[in-house]
């Protein structure tokens, strides 16, 4: 008996609603998008309207394949992608595909995977919202056309890589990092002091106990805190007079995408991206909401739930409902807020997902709990030498509300906590003086973005939507316009001046460590390079008012206001002329930064963009009689900051820092990274060490390391054994056969008898491999899939050269000789073996070449 057919994205969610809906239904996944946007000429007719033109990829042939055939044995076909735009416009593709008709196909939606909300759902079909799918499509080819036009435009006018990109949204968060960059490099740090004093009064129970007392305002200069601090020479301090106020904390709304991502990078300090493939599986398995939303709403029957699990478990008095109004203009209101599928169900099994699952429960529950109430007392301390008042706070909670369940995080932690709790003091009190301290502090520029603060300026700017926010991220950092890493800090001396009891003045200068940042994002000097070029050619892609306008056409079209390509006429038309302008007339861009003049040489030091990104050189391109010298940047160094004595500082490598047994020792720094030359031998320097540092002594002990971690472990058939940890994990190494360690196999104890057994397996599983091998060559002739081939390096070639007598044998292969191999290598790599020779040759001849090789070519 046929079924009813219903088509879902995932596989999981699959699982969970057949279900729910019992066997009446077959519900089958067709693996997110099943078409997209052929490649060539953009898959737009810009003649026709700008006509869209799909393709099914072929790793998605299959599927469509298998949904079709489905689909022709079902009663009725449903479609039940995702409630938001994108998930509209799989539903439309896969009517076109599966030959559906639109105007009469069962379109469901659903924002949790419950029974109720899955039956509900089935009980109230509509059909696909073509407004929704046009715009979604009017965002893809948008995308597509700024991307194919600009990249281009980049690749031929910057050129350093091939994987060069832009993008509508991509290239305004890249500028986002690249200004902010800027703003810290450009920020003047400006020095103040700060007053605080040290009191002790008795608490309730007569127990003495210090609290601190802020002074009048930040001090410019040193002197004129040290003159503070000598016109309290001998005062007295009493209590002018103590104020007491209620005050109280209102919970945050339920998570939105932009917010669980936030939240989520402070308190768990998960990625954008991992944040969304947790909140994705726990959706599919039926345990939250919908995790694309800008919405802060809850259901009805959420708000019930809520209320009951908020009153068994903490009582009446910690309930309060609430309605949150959402400040984002563009959400829509009719989607719910991310939120557990069943309040009583507290956490989930799998431990990343609990974390995130914990994390949503707790702020959900939260938002609909009472305020917290504080008591905030202030007190006001006469200084009875001078006119100046002290300030002393402190905040006593009287109750914890929704505190008792969660409490918000910040981007930025204060590091000055002045709330604390005081001690009862009463107007007159006389206090008793400790110290009085006037510490330096440092203005600091505004923070550098983390994944999550940049999503929430997006969202602020009305730049992208949720589903936008995580591929967007994830693009600019593939792209290497911008890398996320931590920043070590550095010392700073601080002054601290200091009116002790017996009214003596203590001066004293600590160390304190500044600047330390962990998982922010910075942009690169290729992302600095790109960002300048596109806002000095492309003012409009790169304007975040006019990207967040194209954002509001967007909506404008979903609510059936706008024709999609219309609005894509009104764009592209200018943006067009302007690449066209653009390649004719804009000059090649290198980031280009004059450091100074070489004192050895007197050429000019340049900092810019290289083929391998950023380095220095000395001396002019264009100079044909001597080339110029190239050094590579560091991974903390940038074109827009390095100085002339740090560019100077790159060429003292190669650095030949002695002889070890007969050969050059010497330090580099390659295109892989950091490394000690021995002789002909490279070693890797650890992550992170500078090569300028590694000494004679550092040298030998790298050397030496790496001979004990290749000496032999063991010998078979008179051969040693080696081991070692490579890309796959950990292996041992024996006549040129590499062999991964399975997990029962103590690595770091392996014993001859392992060795003999690990090679005997391999020896036999590689004898149905290999026809003839020839290791010194890097040439075999082995067993495929497909029949025998010629393996040469990493090449697989087809065995040829019988001519008219058909193809060879296994077994005539296992006579053919070396030189026989290499002539069918040579057809179909000519001069494969004449490259090597003529290498050789030159070498041999011009010795001078071996100059440059002291130089990191790039």
């Amino acid at each position: 008996m046929s079924k009813n057919l219903l088509i879902v994205e995932s596989p999981a969610k699959a699982k969970t609603i057949e279900k729910i809906l019992g066997s009446d239904f077959d519900v089958k996944s067709c693996y997110g998008h099943i078409r997209d946007l052929e490649k060539d000429d953009m898959g737009i007719d810009l003649n026709n309207n700008y006509k869209p033109r799909y393709k099914v990829p072929e790793d998605k042939a299959k599927v469509v394949k298998e949904l079709k055939q489905l689909a022709k044995k079902a009663k009725e076909v449903w479609l039940a992608s995702d409630e938001d735009r994108e998930g509209e416009s799989i539903s439309w593709h896969l009517a076109e595909e599966l030959g559906l008709d639109p105007k009469v196909t069962k379109r469901i939606v659903f924002h949790e995977i419950t029974a109720p909300a899955i039956k509900r759902a089935v009980e109230n079909p509509r059909l696909i919202n073509m407004d929704l799918v046009n715009a979604q499509q009017a965002r893809r080819i948008l995308d597509r056309l700024v991307g194919f036009e600009l990249s281009p435009v980049l690749w031929r006018k910057i050129g350093m890589q091939r994987s060069l990109s832009a993008g509508r949204v991509q290239s305004v968060a890249v500028r986002l990092t690249v200004e902010r960059e800027r703003e810290i490099n450009n920020f003047v740090v400006e020095s103040s002091y700060k007053i605080e004093a040290l009191f002790s009064a008795n608490d309730i129970n007569g127990k003495p106990v210090t609290f601190k007392a802020d002074g009048p305002g930040r001090i410019a200069q040193q002197e004129a805190a040290e003159k503070f601090l000598e016109s309290c020479k001998g005062a007295q301090y009493t209590v002018a007079e103590v104020t007491v106020k209620p005050g109280k904390r209102t919970p945050a709304a339920p998570f939105t995408t932009s917010t669980l991502q936030q939240e989520a990078s402070r308190k768990l300090g998960y990625g954008v991206s991992k944040t969304m493939l947790l909140a994705q599986r726990l959706y599919e398995s039926g345990k939250i909401t919908y995790m694309r939303t800008d919405s802060i709403n809850l259901s009805e029957t959420a708000m019930q739930n809520i209320q009951s699990e908020i009153k068994s478990s903490f009582g009446d008095k910690y309930y309060q409902p609430r309605e949150f109004k959402n400040k984002n203009a563009s959400a829509q209101e009719a989607h719910e807020a991310i939120r557990p599928t069943y309040m009583d169900n507290h956490s989930v099994d799998d431990e990343d997902g609990r974390r995130l699952y914990e994390l949503i429960w707790k702020r959900t529950i939260a938002s609909q709990m009472s305020d917290a109430v504080f008591e905030k007392t202030t007190a006001k301390i006469n200084i009875s030498t001078n006119k100046d008042q002290l300030n002393a706070t402190g905040e006593v909670m009287k109750f914890d509300g929704f505190l008792k369940v969660y409490i918000e995080g910040k981007d930025d932690e204060d590091d000055e906590d002045t709330e604390g709790v005081l001690p009862p003091l009463r107007a007159t009190q006389v206090l008793d003086f400790r110290e009085m301290r006037a510490t330096q502090k440092f203005s600091r520029p505004a923070a550098r973005y983390t994944e999550a603060s940049l999503v929430k300026k997006l969202e602020e700017l009305g730049i992208g939507r949720p589903s936008t926010y995580a591929p967007t991220i994830t693009t600019i950092m593939k792209r290497n316009y911008v890398e996320k890493r931590d920043k070590e800090g550095v010392k700073r001396d601080v002054n601290v001046l200091s009116l002790k009891k017996d009214n003596s003045i203590k001066k004293e200068v600590v160390t304190e460590n500044t600047g330390a940042e962990k998982a922010k994002l910075f942009p690169t000097d290729l992302g600095m390079v790109v960002t300048d070029f596109l806002k000095l050619h492309f003012k409009e892609v790169m304007d975040y008012g006019f990207t967040a306008h194209i954002e509001e056409e967007f909506d404008e079209i979903a609510e059936g206001k706008m024709k999609w390509n219309s609005m894509i006429d009104d764009f592209y038309k200018p943006f067009h002329n302007t690449i066209e302008v653009t390649l004719e007339t804009a000059e090649r861009a290198k980031g280009e930064r004059e450091l100074g003049v070489d004192p050895q040489t007197g050429k000019k030091v340049i900092a810019r963009m290289g083929r391998f990104g950023p380095m220095v050189q000395i001396g002019d391109t264009s100079n044909e009689e001597e080339k110029p010298r190239f050094a590579k940047l560091k991974a903390n160094q940038s074109i827009e900051t390095i100085t002339m004595d740090e560019a100077m500082e790159l060429f003292k490598l190669p650095l030949v820092v002695g002889e070890y047994q007969g050969k050059e020792v010497a330090v580099n720094v390659g295109r892989f990274g950091p490394y000690v030359r021995w002789g002909e031998d490279f070693i890797s320097l650890p992550r992170g060490e500078d090569p300028l540092t590694v000494d004679f002594d550092r040298a030998i002990e790298v050397i030496e390391g790496k001979q004990t971690a290749d000496a032999p472990i063991a010998m078979y058939q008179d051969k040693p054994v080696t081991k070692g940890k490579g890309r796959f994990g950990p292996f041992i190494k024996w006549n040129d056969l590499f062999i991964n360690i399975p997990k029962g196999y103590n690595f770091d104890h392996l014993t001859q008898k392992d060795c003999e057994e690990l090679i005997e397996k391999k020896v036999e599983k590689e004898a149905n491999r290999y026809i003839q091998q020839w290791p010194a060559e890097k040439i075999s002739i082995e067993n495929g899939r497909w029949g025998p081939f010629v393996r040469f390096g990493k090449k697989m070639l087809k065995v040829t050269g019988k001519g008219e007598k058909g193809k060879y044998t296994a077994e005539e292969l296992a006579d053919v000789s070396l030189e026989e191999v290499k002539k069918m290598i040579e057809v179909q790599v000519p001069g494969a073996f004449a490259k090597k020779a003529a290498v050789k040759k030159t070498a041999a001849k011009k010795t001078a070449a071996k100059k440059p090789s002291k130089k990191t070519a790039l």
